[in-house]
């Protein structure tokens, strides 16, 4: 009898989200450097040239990791926080999916924001998706100053976007650690720090140094 392995035949996007869906546990687990195509291909159960032949490279692959889960974080954050909504809620419906995602896909949220962050040509992949999350906090404070009839600089807009993209990834960073954290608690807690300074701003309240 043959000792070949035969695999099951399946439609190409299903056979290359199993490829990702491993890809993305093995790489959160071992990095980039350290992982390796023999265990994608065996935890996909399929044989390494096919992963190759769907995907390309490990660096593609890591790639098609990336873009793959950056979108759905994206997805999943445009599709909770509808224009229309008053600001506060639309900060926290976006909050909530955001946290939401982070705790549903802890291994994406690694390699994401873990492994991509300090590796090039990576980090710049991860640049252009957190540039894309600070174009949309910055429009949706945008939106909210004008509804109340203010306008803000887009240089502090964008100042006031990044600080409160990175107060919330590094939070997230912290959901991924402690499984046994609620995923709405933590939306609530960093909705309590964004909003409360938010709300601030939007009542054109600023703090100034005083003199020395």
């Amino acid at each position: 009898m043959s000792s070949t392995p035969t695999f099951k035949r399946l439609p190409r996007a299903v056979r290359e989200q199993q490829m990702l869906d491993a890809a993305v546990k093995v790489f959160s687990r071992r990095g980039f450097h350290a992982a390796s195509m023999d265990e994608i291909a065996d935890d996909a159960g399929i044989s390494k040239p096919m992963v190759y032949a769907y995907l390309g490279t490990k660096e593609e692959l890591f790639v098609a990791c990336l873009h793959r889960e950056g979108t759905r974080m994206m997805e999943a954050i445009a599709g909770a926080a509808a224009p229309e909504l008053p600001a506060d809620e639309r900060l926290w419906r976006g909050l909530r999916a955001f946290f939401g995602f982070v705790g549903a896909h802890r291994d994406g949220w690694a390699v994401l924001y873990r492994q991509a962050r300090g590796s090039q040509p990576f980090a710049a992949e991860l640049a252009a998706m957190r540039g894309r999350l600070v174009e949309v906090v910055a429009g949706m404070l945008d939106h909210a100053l004008r509804a109340s009839g203010r306008e803000v600089g887009a240089t502090d807009l964008e100042v006031v976007a990044y600080a409160l993209v990175g107060a919330t990834e590094s939070l997230a960073d912290w959901l991924a650690d402690h499984p046994e954290a609620d995923a709405e608690k933590t939306a609530t807690r960093m909705m309590n720090v964004a909003w409360l300074g938010a709300d601030q701003l939007l009542r054109g309240v600023t703090w100034h140094p005083g003199e020395v």
